[in-house]
């Protein structure tokens, strides 16, 4: 573990249990964290991607498993891919548990950052170059949107896009100071220096489900950390199921109470 990580500062931080399935050692100064859970031929289509793009030339990928049973998680044909970690979460929560098992791993192995990209290959990979060269130039929180010039979105179900719009977005920007357009998207980047902030403090079993991502486009700007969007591409299928873990109602009702304690500080440390 780096040295930067006193044990002093790592028995602070809340972190569930996992399991390390596949690590290469680190080969750049930048990480990819991909949370997934049962994505089926949609991780690898993604991989795909990457790999065509060179993107393991740039930043080690990093794959963290909230306990699939697809199999579609193979070590062997991962590696081929040009993917370096899995990690396999055994500990509770959903989304959020996940990036605090990977972020606490990637930091622990000396990482200057971190980008995250979803799973489920509705994101356009080709932005990641442009998401490091931001943490380069002195960017702390990086925040993929389809919605700001160059931004793309097609096929967002009609009700998603009015609450992100005109519901979570709003509301983030007016209660955080920066004005944000597309909050809901897990495709971002952090810096090292945020994610380690004991005024962030993003190692906390709070951290269950999607809280952390609201609280982090929150917290970031109140601290006065530099933060940004990029325009991004994000494409939902035209036709079949919509690859997303909200339900319709019950978790988009679950969501709208995870931004609403976000926004008035129930979060912070």
């Amino acid at each position: 573990m780096n040295a930067e990580i006193t044990p002093e500062i790592r028995a602070t931080w809340q972190v569930p249990a996992f399991e390390t399935r596949l690590w290469l050692g680190q080969g750049q100064p930048w990480c990819i964290v991909i949370p997934v859970i049962n994505e089926g031929e949609r991780i690898g289509k993604l991989l795909d991607r990457m790999a065509t793009l060179g993107i393991q030339n740039l930043a080690d990928i990093l794959i963290v498993d909230g306990g699939s049973t697809d199999g579609s998680l193979n070590t062997v044909a991962l590696q081929a891919q040009g993917v370096r970690g899995l990690l396999v979460k055994t500990g509770p929560g959903k989304l959020s548990a996940q990036l605090r098992c990977a972020y606490a791993f990637a930091l622990g192995q000396g990482y200057a950052g971190i980008v995250t990209i979803d799973g489920n290959n509705k994101d356009d990979p080709a932005a990641i170059p442009r998401f490091i060269n931001a943490l380069q130039n002195g960017a702390d929180f990086v925040q993929a949107s389809r919605y700001i010039p160059g931004g793309v979105g097609e096929n967002t179900p009609k009700f998603r896009e009015f609450a992100i719009r005109w519901v979570h977005a709003p509301l983030l920007s007016f209660c955080s100071g920066f004005h944000w357009t597309d909050t809901t998207q897990g495709f971002r980047a952090y810096s090292r220096k945020l994610l380690f902030d004991p005024k962030v403090a993003p190692f906390r079993d709070i951290f269950l489900t999607y809280e952390l991502l609201a609280y982090l486009s929150y917290r970031a700007p109140k601290l006065g950390y530099r933060c940004l969007e990029l325009p991004t591409t994000r494409r939902y299928p035209a036709t079949g199921q919509v690859p997303t873990k909200i339900s319709s109602i019950q978790g988009n009702l679950a969501v709208l109470t995870i931004l609403l304690n976000a926004c008035r500080g129930r979060y912070d440390p």
